[in-house]
């Protein structure tokens, strides 16, 4: 098999998005563009692959990291002008080259490799991947000749009303034989309105030297989608997720309502797990077994166990057991870590917090920069105080202590093993192990204290 190269084109501003964020760099399911075509590219055994870069160079480089080469457009002046800027990189070496915009985050790794393959098998020196649409207006229009192999590219405002009639079009994407691809590229010219060098000139190149100049033809012209503003962004993220969710749904998820379930691209989910409407799971989240996630619920960049149930909630970059159960209307914050069959109930707030095996807290609680052992009960109310408004400090909750409702531990505090604090205390010191603690001022009534104050307001 020859050797595989790639040249991903991501100099583009793209003003038509009217954003101050690169085109390239705008996601789609939670992921770059560009990060999507190079991820499917990475896994189709590439030996070398060179990112051509202009607008937002640093951001697009910091995006990617050392997985490419990088070129620099640093005027864009058209595709081929694009990918002349990787000829230091690749001009002498035998192989077969690849050439796809970064804003064309559909295109399946399955659909490259065939393209390869059809490359190879047609011993090409350029083969286009086309796709069929109703309505090709404004695509340039693959005419084929009797063999079947590409006679030209005609563009829409060129065609003839015979060749207007073809629907099968060029998709901007293509496999070069690298060396002829450069040499060609030389005598690629800017003589047009735009004086700009483009990419389907190296075929007429290669065509009139009498080299076989083919196309392969993608079944689903969907995964070509090129983004270029916020509609065709929309557009692209609609058929993503629902690419995505119908993955999961193969693999074992029950998703009830895919149109309003909202996963990202690298999110893992566990067979027999239930997704309800309304649910986004976002990041490098990993979602166990048998679990329930929803209505209504975020999780980002979470490890969660098998059996859990999180109902109309939000965790975030945390750590959740399995046989948990949490929500409704809970917040996990960041760096918190929950234990096996721990209960957080309805409107609390967990912030970096180890919670230990078979915890509760059941409702309206706040707990954190805490250490919460097992088998602890924190009744309603209760709450860690843990910011001087200067620094936070740590509460340390011991295994089967039980927290009286509206109780505050002011921190730093340690709760002993097993100890009891009374509801309504303010705890500011250290309580024993086994020991009950009360921390509030004595009941005083005052008998006909508010018909005094009547009497007193007339």
């Amino acid at each position: 098999m020859s050797k595989r190269y790639a040249v991903i084109l991501a100099a583009g501003q793209g003003t038509r998005m009217k954003s101050k964020l690169y085109k390239v760099l705008h996601p789609v399911c939670g992921k770059a563009m560009v990060q999507h075509v190079v991820d499917h590219v990475k896994s189709i055994n590439i030996q070398e692959m060179v990112t051509v870069i202009g607008h937002g160079a640093d951001l697009v480089k910091a995006q990617l990291g050392d997985v490419s080469h990088y070129a620099l457009q640093e005027e864009q002046l058209g595709t081929a002008h694009a990918v002349m800027q990787a000829q230091s990189l690749l001009e002498n070496k035998d192989g077969i080259t690849i050439v796809v915009c970064g804003d064309t985050p559909l295109i399946k790794a399955e659909t490259m490799e065939l393209l390869f393959t059809h490359h190879e098998e047609m011993a090409a020196k350029a083969t286009i991947l086309t796709a069929k649409i109703d309505d090709p207006t404004g695509y340039g229009r693959i005419v084929r000749n009797e063999k079947g192999l590409v006679e030209k590219i005609v563009e829409h405002k060129d065609a003839t009303e015979a060749e207007r009639e073809i629907n099968e079009i060029n998709t901007g994407t293509y496999c070069f034989d690298n060396a002829a691809l450069f040499q060609a590229l030389k005598r690629v010219s800017n003589d047009n309105v735009q004086g700009e060098y483009y990419l389907p000139d190296v075929v007429e190149i290669l065509k009139s030297q009498g080299e076989v100049v083919t196309a392969f033809q993608t079944s689903d012209f969907e995964e070509t989608l090129g983004v270029n503003d916020r509609v065709a962004l929309a557009e692209a993220e609609r058929i993503m997720r629902s690419r995505i969710n119908e993955n999961h749904m193969r693999n074992g998820v029950t998703i009830l309502d895919p149109m309003n379930t909202y996963i990202e691209s690298d999110v893992v989910i566990g067979q027999d797990t239930i997704i309800l409407p309304g649910t986004v799971l976002k990041g490098s989240t990993v979602i166990g077994t048998d679990c329930q996630i929803g209505p209504n619920t975020e999780i980002d960049t979470c490890q969660v166990g098998n059996e859990t149930v999180i109902r109309q909630s939000a965790a975030y970059n945390s750590t959740i057991g399995s046989q948990v159960n949490i929500g409704p209307f809970a917040h996990i914050r960041p760096d918190s870590s929950i234990s096996d069959e721990v209960k957080i109930g309805n409107f609390v707030e967990i912030k970096k917090a180890v919670f230990g095996k078979g915890s509760k807290a059941s409702h309206l609680s706040y707990i954190g920069d805490a250490e919460v052992g097992n088998n602890v009960n924190i009744g309603c109310g209760s709450i860690t105080v843990n910011y001087d408004g200067k620094n936070k400090y740590l509460t340390k909750i011991e295994d089967e202590v039980f927290i009286g409702c509206n109780s505050n531990l002011v921190a730093p505090v340690t709760v002993g093993k097993g100890a009891y604090v009374a509801a309504g205390s303010t705890i500011t010191k250290d309580v024993p192990s086994n020991a009950l603690s009360i921390a509030r001022s004595q009941q005083v009534n005052k008998e006909n204290y508010v018909n005094k104050l009547n009497l007193k307001n007339k």
